[in-house]
């Protein structure tokens, strides 16, 4: 049993204390890299090289293990902690496993979130590095971002050949860093030789569409091709403007080259970690790269990886765009609950999420019942993870075991936080107990020859529980034009809330019978798919009233304190 807000150290000071073995050793060890095919970024991170990829190619794939969660409440959940927690558990029971998560975006660590790299006994480390620059990763997009949109303003100021209408340019700058001042600007003012003012506006990296390219890219070809179809704006007459009209792509490739390689690292308890990309999953697609978990499942019996937010956004989008374009499937998945949680989508407050609560506990459970449902849907086998705090009572969680024995799911407390790989032994036992059973082949939400707007409904009545989806004829014409010019074959996803699974952020539990606004089709053709944004989404986050820079420093011997 645990209390994770009343441990006397912290997050950072448990990493710092770790001690890490050389990253070489991990990969030779463990992965079984050979000298050379490690491109090492000091002493503990580095970049496993594509010709070490290649030579892995025609090994069999590991087991790969899916950690999603319940809808996400203030009370936490603890989702990126267990997928650290099981891959340090399974390597505990003999295994071979490694753990594939995203990296962390800047601008939430130094916002609202803090860092992004597990908690407690089950991290990644060096957590520092990782939460920070890390290997240069998003600044590499965000270059590749930012240069092809002064590609763009550079065109139209030497005559645009192509005749781009200003007012119609779609490609937005990127910087990952929360910043509200950047979300709408007016940018070339000062002169003829600044080229022509215009409205723009800046994205957070993580929700740029170079991000989500470069995690669904299968290799540099694939990268190259994909940043080439980016839709930049229309001409005067509404044609599309690609990125390869404009000679971008090359110089954008160049940017991205380097980082393209997945990035190895180590858990607290020396077990090789991959870290590589991270599209939010309530804008883009919420999972880390194609070319990282590819490469997990060439080195190991077992992958343990995660999608963002709840079962609803980062499942759904994990398989149905994800798999669906790079041939995976998941062969169990877990699903992570915690009882604080579940209180409060049974309606209690979040200062009286200690008291005990059997009754709120069963109400809250209907959002964990939507979610292994929907999760079924997909023909996954799934079990419940019960992330396990000591304010949780013997009733509770009794309550909440007949509730899943019940919908026929088992549900495995876990106190990795506390106890690192050991906490979970009982979780790791329980998923290779549920991978030795048969399971039928993945099956995707919807087939890619669904008209785009049925593809978003599906979505919604399937997963959301809602009734229907809305948008005015203006929206309608939009879908239909997307289908009409040969995109409609494209998986959609959708934006919105990550707190309910209504586009209304105050409706916890599983409502049903409501409707989903769609407010705007965006099209990536780059990354290959529609986005339905549905509700209000930001893409450019701001901080909040006191954000955790304000708690972050470092000590004269040049140690990192506050991060999290």
């Amino acid at each position: 049993m645990h209390d994770q807000h009343s441990n006397p150290r912290s997050d950072i000071e448990i990493a710092q204390a770790a001690p890490m073995r050389p990253i070489h050793d991990i990969a030779a060890e463990r992965l079984g890299i050979e000298p050379g095919e490690l491109e090492p970024y000091g002493h503990y991170k580095a970049k496993v090289s594509f010709d070490c990829l290649k030579r892995l190619e025609t090994r069999p794939d590991g087991r790969l293990i899916l950690v999603t969660a319940i809808t996400p409440t203030p009370a936490g959940e603890g989702k990126t902690t267990t997928t650290v927690g099981l891959g340090d558990a399974l390597n505990r029971i003999g295994k071979t496993a490694a753990v594939c998560l995203r990296e962390p975006s800047v601008g939430p660590v130094f916002g609202i979130k803090g860092g992004a790299a597990g908690g407690g006994y089950a991290q990644v480390v060096p957590m520092e590095d990782i939460n920070l620059h890390f290997t240069g990763d998003l600044h590499a997009i965000g270059a590749a971002n930012n240069l092809l949109a002064a590609m763009v303003d550079n065109h139209i100021h030497w005559g645009n050949r192509l005749d781009l209408d200003p007012r119609r340019i779609a490609w937005r700058r990127s910087v990952d860093m929360n910043d509200r001042a950047l979300r709408r600007i007016t940018c070339s003012l000062g002169g003829v030789g600044n080229g022509f003012p215009r409205e723009d506006g800046f994205d957070i990296v993580v929700a740029s569409e170079v991000m989500a390219i470069f995690c669904l890219a299968e290799d540099l070809a694939d990268l190259k091709r994909r940043l080439g179809n980016i839709i930049v704006g229309q001409t005067r007459n509404r044609e599309y403007v690609r990125a390869s009209e404009l000679e971008a792509p090359g110089a954008m490739t160049a940017l991205l080259k380097d980082a393209l390689a997945p990035n190895l690292v180590q858990t607290l308890e020396n077990n090789p970690a991959f870290i590589h990309g991270g599209p939010f999953a309530n804008i883009a697609h919420g999972c880390n790269s194609v070319i990282a978990t590819r490469a997990a499942l060439k080195m190991s019996d077992y992958v343990v990886t995660e999608a963002g937010f709840g079962a609803d956004l980062g499942m759904e989008k994990f398989i149905d765009i994800k798999c669906r374009k790079a041939g995976l499937e998941p062969d169990c998945a877990v699903l992570v609950a915690t009882i604080r949680a579940l209180k409060m989508h049974g309606g209690v407050a979040l200062d009286a999420l200690g008291e005990e609560n059997v009754e709120a506990v069963e109400k809250g459970f209907a959002n964990l019942a939507r979610h292994v449902e929907n999760v079924r849907k997909f023909n996954v086998p799934v079990l419940v993870s019960v992330n396990r705090f000591s304010a949780d009572t013997a009733g509770e969680i009794r309550k909440l075991e007949e509730l899943c024995d019940a919908i026929g799911v088992r549900a495995v407390e876990a106190d990795h936080w506390a106890r690192g790989g050991n906490g979970a032994a009982a979780l790791a036992e329980a998923v290779v107990e549920l991978l030795d059973g048969d399971r039928p082949k993945l099956k995707l939400l919807y087939p890619d020859d669904a008209p785009l707007w049925e593809k978003v409904r599906t979505v919604a009545r399937e997963i959301y529980g809602a009734d229907d989806i809305t948008g005015d004829q203006k929206l309608r014409n939009r879908f239909r034009d997307l289908q009409g010019q040969g995109f409609g074959h494209f998986p959609v996803c959708i934006a919105k809330t990550q707190y309910s699974f209504s586009t209304d952020p105050s409706l916890k539990g599983a409502p049903s019978h409501h409707v989903v606004p769609v407010r705007e089709v965006r099209l990536s053709a780059g990354a290959e798919f529609i986005v339905a944004v549905c509700g209000d989404i930001m893409t450019m986050p701001g901080l909040p009233r006191i954000p955790s820079a304000t708690k972050i420093d470092v000590t004269p011997e040049r140690v990192t304190t506050g991060l999290f």
